[in-house]
């Protein structure tokens, strides 16, 4: 395949995951008895200009259809999060009631809740009907289509310009990258500000997050990398932070390349050349991470066999796809893992995708009083230990499988 960025041929692999079906796509009681769509699942290295990028095997609205199943507003911390961003970007651009904030992905209406609620105004751009109906009961204005230079000129030919567009976690998520960061210098105020935030590709490759890789991910993101596809498509980037989120974030702050009125910080040149450093422009820095996935794979699944041989149960908290990925990858079923835990009801009553794990409420888990609780979501383990604590009262143990085993 031609990289997604600059169209040179793309031959390196990162990885090779074998193949799985899409990892959000749960599955009905109905569904059980029909098969799956299954694509595989492998990871390519630009040589170019080093993006990081899924071979293409679907289309992203065959991934994001009207019954997604990802819902923002059911992690505290992540909600805490959002809440923490919109004062902060509040007080540094000094946004009010008469500022225009945008976000795109705006899923559940997480974040642009708490603009509304400081009165500045706001609308959502979410393609998933499911997650779009529950931000217009919020109040939210949303706009369900795919962002990208079209509806960036539609929004802009009725007269709305943005201060503020942020987009959380969906810079990866996005077939054609460079349409999508284009549609961003377009919808902007001369004076604006985009941030992104997206896992970095340093702390994939370092801390084993393969789980991390799905269908949804269509990129892997290093500043590097970014900073190459914005400064092509009309953005160029002023600050840069590091985020603990997903475990191991980047928020970028953008203006329109043409502007260029904020002044660079210190920050962009020290995190680019701490990827530098690391090797991010050498084929050799992705070298060993299959060798690295596979004993994170081996070693757990050998615990879940270990503790079946032992008559021990085993279940699993969050049907979070990293936790489908690494699943499907080591090729468990519910011999080994009896069932997933989650708080989210659309979840609920549904079965994992592959492996057909069912999918149950919180009461499943404190009826049946397991020996082992897995966190797929491993991310969230601390919020999740917190949530579950009670586990302990019947010698419960808490488990995580990446960056590597651990009872906890």
């Amino acid at each position: 395949m031609n990289c997604r960025h600059c169209s040179t041929q793309v031959v390196h692999i990162l990885i090779d995951l074998g193949s799985s079906p899409p990892s959000n796509s749960y599955l009905t009681q109905q569904k059980l008895t029909s098969p799956e769509k299954w694509y595989p699942l492998r990871v390519l290295v630009c040589s170019n200009c080093f993006l990081v990028q899924t071979e293409d095997f679907t289309e992203a609205d065959e991934l994001f259809d009207s019954e997604y199943a990802y819902f923002s507003s059911y992690s505290k911390s992540w909600l805490e999060h959002a809440e923490s961003y919109t004062n902060k970007m509040t007080q540094q651009f000094q946004l009010n009631s008469k500022s225009m904030v945008i976000e795109i992905a705006s899923n559940d209406g997480y974040l642009l809740q708490f603009f509304k609620k400081n009165n500045i105004p706001c609308i959502g751009i979410e393609p998933t009907e499911s997650t779009a109906k529950v931000a217009k009961a919020k109040g939210i204005e949303v706009i369900e289509k795919f962002f990208g230079t079209n509806l960036a000129n539609e929004i802009i030919s009725k007269g709305i310009k943005a201060d503020l567009t942020t987009a959380n976690n969906v810079l990866a998520h996005v077939p054609d990258i460079n349409d999508f960061v284009k549609g961003f210098s377009i919808l902007l105020k001369d004076d604006g500000v985009s941030t992104f935030e997206f896992p970095h590709l340093i702390n994939l490759i370092e801390e084993n997050q393969f789980d991390t890789i799905y269908h949804e991910h269509f990129s892997y993101l290093s500043l590097t990398a970014v900073k190459t596809i914005f400064e092509k498509n009309g953005l160029s980037i002023f600050d840069v932070e590091k985020l603990n989120t997903h475990g191991g974030s980047l928020r970028v702050y953008a203006q329109k390349n043409n502007i260029n009125s904020k002044q660079i910080s210190k920050n962009v040149s020290e995190i680019l050349n701490e990827e530098k450093s690391k090797g991010i422009l050498s084929l050799d820095f992705y070298s060993n991470f299959k060798i690295k996935a596979n004993k994170v794979k081996n070693n757990f699944l050998s615990f879940l066999i270990e503790k079946s041989n032992e008559g021990k149960t085993v279940v699993a908290y969050g049907a979070a796809a990293k936790g489908n990925t690494l699943i499907n990858y080591a090729g468990i079923k519910k011999d080994l893992i009896q069932f997933v835990v989650d708080k989210n009801p659309s979840k609920q009553k549904k079965y994992l995708p592959g492996s057909r794990i069912p999918i149950v409420d919180e009461d499943i888990l404190k009826k049946s009083k397991p020996d082992y609780v897995v966190i797929l979501p491993w991310n969230l383990k601390s919020e999740i230990m917190d949530q579950l604590s009670y586990i302990r009262s019947w010698n419960g143990i808490f488990v995580v499988a990446i960056p590597e085993l651990e009872e906890i």
